[in-house]
Formats: structure tokens, C-alpha cells, sequence
């Protein structure tokens, strides 16, 4: 999809639903002219997901795990790789719409799955009280030392030692 029909689509799901909107311009290079959308280059997204209803993205790995830590409720419109996982993994959590796969994006899907997630802030501030809980490079580090541990017995334990 290019990044024209793209912004066509997310100016009339916004139009759709009445609301404003942050576009993140991306590698994409969206550019939606309206009043009511503040177009951004490269933001941090745990600085901006804490401040929106909504956070929509195509659904990669770190930009789910920022709104996620965000507490943010998210709707995912994957295009490739993993992201039609973590789209589904977002739903199943409860934060946020079902995925959008971004082949059959339509205005309408849009705001549909916007409105949905805008029911999910319950369960997106719950995994991101969660999320903010853990320390996940201690269970990491952990698991690595652990792992090195058990192999330290067996052969060639002498450069494993030195690795711990």
C-alpha cells in the first residue's frame, strides 16, 4: 500500500470518528494534511505512547512492547514478518482491537478497530503495571548464569567459566 492511499485511509477514520491524531511520519513517510493531525518525525514512543487514547502501529516487536509498557491500548496493522503475531498476542492480552492486517485496511476497519481498542484501557494499564513490575534483564541474566552453571559441569567448562 503506499503511503498516499495510507494517509487517505487515516484521514477518513479520523474524520470518521471526530478525534485529533499524532501521525509518526515513519519509514513509510506518512504525511496526512488536516488540521486536527500533527504529523512528527522520530519521537521516543515511551515518551508519546504515555500521552495518547490510542497508539496505532504496524504491530514489530518494540513498538508493541513500548505500548505495552505504556499501558497504552493498541491497534496493530501488521504488513509482514512478525507482526500479525504480535497483533494477535496485543488482542489475546486484552490490549487492544483484534489486528488489521494492513492488506485490507479500509477507513472503516480502521475506526472500527480504533473504537475497539478504546474498550481495551483496562486491560492495556494492567500489562503495562505488569510489564513495569518486572526486570526483565535481571531474569536475563539469570537464565544465562544458570544455563552456564549446568554446562560448567560438562566438557569444555574451562571457557565457559571465563564467560560467567
Amino acid at each position: 500500500m503506499t503511503a498516499p492511499r495510507l494517509d487517505g485511509i487515516v484521514a477518513e477514520a479520523l474524520a470518521r470518528l471526530g478525534r485529533r491524531a499524532v501521525v509518526q511520519r515513519g519509514t513509510a513517510g506518512l504525511s496526512v494534511d488536516r488540521d486536527d493531525v500533527l504529523v512528527i518525525g522520530d519521537e521516543p514512543h515511551a515518551e508519546l505512547f504515555r500521552r495518547v487514547s490510542v497508539v496505532v502501529h504496524h504491530g514489530g516487536a518494540g513498538t508493541t512492547a513500548a505500548a505495552l509498557r505504556a499501558g497504552a491500548p493498541a491497534v496493530c496493522v501488521p504488513f509482514t514478518a512478525d507482526q500479525p503475531f504480535w497483533g494477535e498476542r496485543v488482542a489475546a492480552l486484552g490490549a487492544g482491537a483484534p489486528p488489521v492486517p494492513l492488506r485490507r485496511l479500509t477507513a472503516g476497519r480502521l475506526a472500527d478497530a480504533i473504537v475497539a481498542a478504546e474498550g481495551c484501557h483496562a486491560g492495556a494499564r494492567a500489562v503495562g503495571e505488569r510489564l513495569a513490575g518486572d526486570d526483565g534483564v535481571a531474569v536475563a541474566v539469570a537464565a544465562v548464569e544458570a544455563r552456564l552453571r549446568g554446562r560448567a559441569a560438562g566438557p569444555g567448562a574451562e571457557g565457559l567459566r571465563g564467560a560467567a
